[in-house]
This record gives C-alpha cells, sequence and structure tokens, in this order.
C-alpha cells in the first residue's frame, strides 16, 4: 500500500459525516449507485456491512454516493501490525530488578 490507493479487503472503517462506521472486514465496495429494478447505474457510490454489535438492526448494510466519504481506516498486511515489528533491545525488559 503506498499513497492514497486504499484496498477493499483491508478497509475496517469509514468516517461519514455522522462519525465512524466500523464495517465487517471484506464488505468495502465501490461500484455505480443504483437504487431499485429501474433505477440504472449513476455516480460512483459505496457499500459495506456496518459491524455495530450494538444495533438491533444487524447485520445493516450502508450505501450512498462516493462523496459522501471523508475517509477510510484500513489496516495493513499482517507483517505491518504493530505487534509483529522487531523493537529495539533498549525496549525489552529482561527481568524484573531491570524495571527500578
Amino acid at each position: 500500500m503506498s499513497g492514497t490507493t486504499i484496498a477493499p479487503a483491508r478497509v475496517v472503517a469509514v468516517l461519514l459525516a455522522d462519525g465512524w462506521h466500523p464495517i465487517v472486514r471484506g464488505s468495502f465496495s465501490v461500484g455505480p449507485l443504483g437504487f431499485g429494478a429501474g433505477g440504472g447505474p449513476g455516480a460512483l457510490g459505496f457499500c459495506f456491512d456496518e459491524a455495530d454489535v450494538g444495533s438491533p438492526y444487524r447485520p445493516t448494510t450502508l450505501a450512498g454516493p462516493l462523496e459522501s466519504i471523508l475517509a477510510v481506516r484500513q489496516v495493513g498486511p499482517a507483517a505491518s501490525h504493530p505487534a509483529g515489528l522487531a523493537r529495539p533491545a533498549s525496549w525489552v525488559r529482561s527481568a524484573p530488578e531491570a524495571v527500578a
């Protein structure tokens, strides 16, 4: 991942005007937005399943015009996860007495 390239499979949250929406990973997609059987494809839009465990309407699918997305949060590949990064030796405590 570099620059502004968005990998839809790695998107975990979408920022809309009303706040951040956590999503079901892998459900984010972009394509022509159309309403109903007679509504032909229009402008580009988005669609995702919201991962809101507190909602009584689970699962909720949100869709709208692409321009309404303010930001997306995506995770990197597993190798770049902070837990998988090497820490400098000075950060590693080898014994309880090393903490003073």
